[in-house]
């Protein structure tokens, strides 16, 4: 039997990273070597040890850190990616374009992926929109997308990664957003011809599906050479 995956889960007290820890405890391919976030009140938690973010050069050798933090934690986590020479799976949004092509240059020396959606069925809607597009060119393309009222951004980046997978496929994509409720994510992209009309829509209904992705990537990431990979790349 294989040693299990080495984690390190960054932004740790968000949402996100108590998703992460729930999950990845569930799972015997994966352990948690350590949990870092922006401040610490107990070093062990659940039997993990926890790391205050300026304590990142002290954590255990860990082989893919997952990091759901703030654009101002990033600098670190990636550095300490590089310095052990461990994959990186990132959701934190906002970066700057600075950021960014540190991202891309430390993908020439580790396996990173950068994702705003870490949802499998998302990756999947992605290959298909471009599919779609290609084979219906000249074809209407309109992307409808639902969030809960609290959602600020819009369009979501979701849909922006949807449009962009469209106009890869050559269509020019339109988009409309609803802000109601506690909608958790729903997708619909549309193409619409005379007389007939194709509809994709993904909808998330928890927010764990988001949590699994990142687990599902980093467990494909281990082991992989150097590159930037898109969670599509990762399925298999």
């Amino acid at each position: 039997m294989n040693a299990p995956i080495r984690i390190l889960i960054h932004g740790a007290s968000g949402r996100m990273g108590q998703a992460l820890l729930r999950l990845a405890s569930e799972r015997t391919d994966l352990e948690v070597i350590a949990a870092v976030s922006r401040k610490v009140e107990s070093r062990v938690i659940d039997g993990v040890p926890r790391f205050a973010a300026n304590e990142l050069s002290g954590v255990p050798e860990f082989d893919v850190a997952i990091d759901f933090s703030l654009p101002e934690g990033f600098d670190g986590i990636l550095a300490a990616c590089l310095s052990r020479r461990a994959g990186l799976v990132s959701g934190t949004t906002g970066l700057s374009a600075a950021q960014q092509d540190a991202l891309a240059s430390a993908a020439t020396e580790i396996p990173v992926v950068w994702s705003a959606n870490y949802s499998l069925g998302v990756a999947v809607l992605n290959d298909l929109v471009e599919r779609a597009a290609s084979a219906l060119a000249g074809w209407d393309c309109d992307i409808v997308e639902s969030h809960h009222v609290h959602k600020k951004d819009a369009p979501s980046g979701t849909a922006l990664a949807l449009g962009a997978s469209a106009e890869r496929g050559g269509a020019q994509p339109r988009y409309a957003s609803i802000r109601a409720g506690d909608i958790v994510g729903e997708h619909l992209v549309q193409f619409a011809a005379l007389g007939e009309r194709v509809e994709l829509v993904h909808r998330a209904t928890s927010r764990d599906i988001f949590a699994r992705g990142a687990l599902h990537a980093a467990s494909r990431l281990t082991g992989r050479p150097a590159g930037r990979y898109r969670l599509r790349d990762l399925l298999d």
